[in-house]
């Protein structure tokens, strides 16, 4: 009786022996990662790579950002021209498309297609180094990948999500003002004087705060995910596609925790 109980334990740890492993395994790497900061503040890391990853992080993503919050911004205008004319106080439409874009659709949407644009690029890369075997030859050469290929996207990242949400916020702002001197005939001076009042500096850099931890959670699922990809063209495919849906899904419970934190201090 013992030995058929200890069978079925043993059957059921093998279950769940792979959930207990990707569930350590992006701590460890995040460990491995953390391990190279002394080397990294030691030897620093190599120009040519931040410029890149500024530039795609940054530059090549400021267009299909500062689109997508204008059109963002429109929506909520449009959306609160709908509600707020049944109270004949169209002008706070102002209101709550200045506080929703800087507290959170500004950060977020900006955090969504950062995850889309670099995070996915991110898991290919490597992915596509692993594959092709360069990931071996960097230790054959005795340098660690986790420093040489994490540290400038995640540098870039860290320099260039702030610097997109304040772009973002002002896009989803202006597009709320477009619809509000169009299609609710509110004179611009008014809208923008009525914005002013309703936001402070405070809601604008707790806002633009949530884009340091979001850019650390798109770049560490991004190379875990390539990383960790198997070694097949349609694993690197999958990789960039996990990448993504882990990016979402972390940023979204990431925004819930700060949500929680702010209402705490009172914002």
């Amino acid at each position: 009786m013992s030995s058929r109980v200890e069978q079925q334990l043993q059957a059921i740890s093998r279950r769940f022996r792979p959930l207990l492993q990707d569930g350590t395994r992006p701590l460890e790497f995040i460990g491995r990662v953390a391990a190279e900061l002394p080397a990294l503040f030691r030897n620093g890391m190599r120009q040519r790579d931040l410029r890149y990853y500024l530039d795609l992080c940054g530059v090549q993503a400021l267009p299909i950002v500062v689109l997508i919050c204008l059109l963002m911004g429109m929506v909520m205008a449009v959306n609160g021209q709908i509600q707020f004319s049944k109270l004949g106080q169209e002008i706070f439409v102002a209101d709550a498309v200045g506080l929703i874009v800087l507290k959170e659709l500004g950060p977020l949407m900006v955090a969504m297609v950062m995850t889309g644009w670099a995070g996915s690029a991110f898991a290919a890369e490597v992915g596509t180094m692993k594959l092709d075997e360069q990931i071996s030859a960097l230790e054959t050469m005795g340098i660690r990948p986790e420093s040489f290929l994490v540290f400038p996207k995640l540098a870039a990242m860290l320099i260039s999500m702030p610097i997109l949400t304040i772009f973002g916020d002002a896009a989803g702002i202006l597009g709320g003002m477009i619809i509000g001197v169009t299609s609710m005939k509110i004179p611009p001076v008014a809208y923008w004087t009525r914005t002013l009042e309703a936001l402070d500096i405070t809601t604008f850099v707790l806002g633009a705060a949530k884009s340091i931890p979001f850019a650390l959670l798109i770049t560490f699922a991004g190379c875990y995910c390539g990383f960790n990809a198997a070694n097949n063209s349609q694993g690197v495919g999958r990789g960039a596609t996990k990448a993504v849906v882990c990016s979402i899904f972390l940023i979204v419970v990431a925004d819930v925790f700060i949500t929680v934190l702010y209402s705490f201090i009172g914002y």
